[in-house]
């Protein structure tokens, strides 16, 4: 068994029909650029009517239709946030925790140990998060419940140095199911391209057709801090 191999981001997307919504971070095959990208897929109505939409400093959801609108409470918020050289990268409003702790001095750690899996019990969709520096080193965290009944919350850091060629990859479920499985484990392995619209094109092209609602991708140079993203969604 080799633990150190890098896996095909392309056959994980394209064997799972429900990973949710996913983080991938990580640096790309000639160490010049670092990656970050995030998508969503929904199952309801509520779910599905969104996009994603360029903000000043980053990205927000929106919906897509407001008639359809249901419950904006776990489906609108600001996924993607520049932090000074850093990005923060979630898959809820706790992106807007992180970054106000760490203005006013905190870590990623402590603001996530202020919050939780979210509300909606039997699921308890886990809050994924991520930042990644300027150097492209990056953590990843996963907040979850302990057990069936949602009666307390396990929180896990993990902290990777910047390798060209190598992602990591943590998605809220396992895959599709009623409750829906909470994701296990440590973020996966994963590869990284250099190419932006291939990379995008790919991800978006293995995201299962009947489910993906939106993605964003950036890469961003690490010398000069210059960058180039790409959203895709959906709704159109």
């Amino acid at each position: 068994m080799n633990i150190y191999e890098i896996g095909s981001i392309a056959e994980k997307l394209k064997n799972n029909t429900y990973p949710g919504r996913g983080i991938i971070l990580g640096i790309t095959p000639d160490g010049t650029k670092k990656v970050s990208a995030y998508f969503i897929m929904g199952r309801s109505t509520n779910s599905r009517n969104r996009v994603f939409s360029e903000e000043v400093d980053g990205i927000s959801t929106e919906a897509f239709d407001p008639s359809l609108l249901e419950d904006p409470s776990l489906i609108i918020y600001h996924p993607v946030r520049e932090l000074g050289d850093d990005l923060v990268v979630t898959n809820g409003d706790q992106t807007d925790t992180i970054v106000d702790t760490m203005k006013n001095g905190g870590t990623f750690e402590e603001a996530l140990r202020t919050r939780e899996f979210e509300p909606d019990g039997p699921n308890w969709t886990p809050r994924i998060s991520g930042i990644q520096a300027k150097d492209g080193s990056y953590k990843l965290s996963i907040l979850k419940s302990v057990d069936l009944e949602g009666s307390a919350c396990v929180r896990q850091f993990f902290e990777y140095p910047a390798v060209p060629g190598l992602g990591h990859f943590i998605h809220t479920y396992v895959t599709d199911g009623n409750p829906i499985p909470t994701f296990q484990g440590e973020p996966e392995r994963v590869d990284i391209v250099d190419d932006l619209d291939t990379y995008a094109g790919m991800l978006w092209t293995n995201l299962n057709r009947d489910n993906r609602v939106s993605l964003f991708v950036r890469f961003t140079d690490i010398e000069s801090g210059e960058y180039e993203q790409l959203i895709i969604n959906d709704n159109v």
